[in-house]
């Protein structure tokens, strides 16, 4: 016997949950919801990257989770421990369950660390740092700052990770920072990336491939971390040649920027939901899981071959609220969501080449007027100040918006002349 019921049930209490919670509530707002989520404090992460950069601060990127839940939603404040989707519920890890009518699922990702020989115990110290935990991302900026020359290294994992630009991101912050200081050429600065290219789509990564040359910036791909000295600066990497024979090679450094492997959480791996990868199992266009259909997924944690973003989720929301609505209404189904994902990469302290594309790695500006390969000014803008506007003032509190497209203006206008 469950100890609540709901009728809407949401795992996952980051900008995916909060965000359906509150657009559900916003759509029908006699929907009794409920939100498991053992947090009490919610980040903007996409703003990490340029806290990293010392451009801007914790606090700025953090909120109280109870500030964000609207009363009308119940929030739960414990783990999801495991899923009964035969039975409709969950069960916590205080041992309560909670019985459901749809249930929504997005705890977003873990971050192996320990997957990494000697991270855990040196990071946060001996300049080793990473912009991926709320903990540790004001070190990179305390380490930056202390740097005067010598070799920076800058890893990116195996896919998928979360937002997958900002292990160069950081990279670039940290070289015009130098620049600035007229130390630049006093430090050898390289992007070890276990990927084949600088970017998963080729349209950016030819661009970015110019801001590399630009910083002066060595780039080794097909190096992907797996131990870490921090004591003896020293770091060690799995090399795969084109015929994937491996070795391993150990680079010295005097500081270290680390992007930890990431995954879906363990709970949703060992779970009925998860597909053989791992991954919350869902239809790539209506988020509808595969095999349950009163379940749906979103965010970082499903089996969507899109980009990890906050970005992905703002266009996810819809999707899943609209669904589950239809699905009470005896309506079909809609195969709304493309893939669309964006990716802010900050080139610099005051240039971001805004990086959007769908499903297949198609390229979709929200502007297609301006050249998305361009490094603009007005995009740093966004990257500080209007995105992270848009994420809490209208996302996080269910309301639907688009970016304007100049697209449909230019036509207009051509119509018209």
């Amino acid at each position: 016997m469950s100890d609540q019921h709901f009728q809407v049930l949401i795992v996952g209490g980051g900008a995916a949950g909060v965000s359906v919670a509150n657009n559900m509530r916003r759509q029908n707002s006699k929907i009794k919801i409920g939100l498991i989520e053992p947090s009490e404090k919610h980040y903007y992460q996409p703003g990490f990257t340029i806290i990293g950069g010392g451009a801007y601060t914790m606090k700025e990127t953090t909120r109280n989770e109870k500030d964000l839940i609207h009363k009308s939603t119940t929030w739960i404040k414990d783990y999801a421990d495991s899923f009964q989707p035969d039975e409709n519920s969950v069960t916590l890890r205080s041992g309560n369950k909670i019985s459901y009518d749809y249930l929504v699922v997005c705890p977003g990702l873990q971050l192996d660390w320990q997957k990494i020989q000697g991270l855990k115990e040196t990071l946060g110290k001996n300049n080793v740092c990473s912009n991926y935990s709320a903990d540790y991302v004001e070190y990179t900026w305390t380490t930056i700052q202390a740097m005067q020359s010598g070799t920076a290294l800058f890893t990116q994992p195996t896919m998928p990770i979360k937002c997958a630009g900002a292990p160069q991101k950081i990279m670039y912050l940290a070289a015009d920072r130098f620049r600035k200081r007229k130390i630049l050429d006093k430090f050898s600065i390289e992007f070890c990336n276990a990927g084949p290219a600088m970017f998963g789509i080729p349209f950016f990564a030819k661009a970015l491939n110019k801001v590399v040359a630009d910083y002066g910036i060595k780039t080794s791909f097909s190096h992907n971390l797996v131990a870490i000295d921090g004591p003896a600066k020293t770091a060690t990497f799995e090399v795969t040649d084109s015929e994937g024979n491996k070795t391993q090679v150990t680079k010295q450094f005097d500081m270290i920027h680390v992007t930890p492997p990431q995954s879906a959480p363990d709970f949703i791996k060992q779970s009925p939901l998860a597909n053989a990868a791992g991954w919350v199992d869902v239809h790539e266009k209506t988020l509808q899981h595969n095999k349950y259909g009163n379940i749906f997924g979103l965010g970082d944690a499903t089996s969507t071959p899109n980009a990890k973003t906050a970005a992905a989720v703002r266009k996810q929301v819809p999707v899943v609220v609209d669904n589950i609505l239809n699905l009470m209404n005896k309506k079909a189904l809609e195969e709304k969501y493309e893939g669309y994902g964006s990716c802010p990469l900050t080139t610099s302290l005051s240039t971001v080449m805004l990086a959007e594309f769908s499903y297949g790695g198609k390229v979709t500006p929200s502007f297609p007027l301006l050249d998305p390969r361009t490094n603009r000014w007005i995009w740093w803008v966004g990257k500080k100040i209007g995105f992270p506007w848009m994420y809490w003032s209208l996302m996080i509190k269910g309301y639907r918006f688009d970016i304007p497209s100049l697209e449909s203006y230019a036509k207009r206008f051509m119509d018209e002349k």
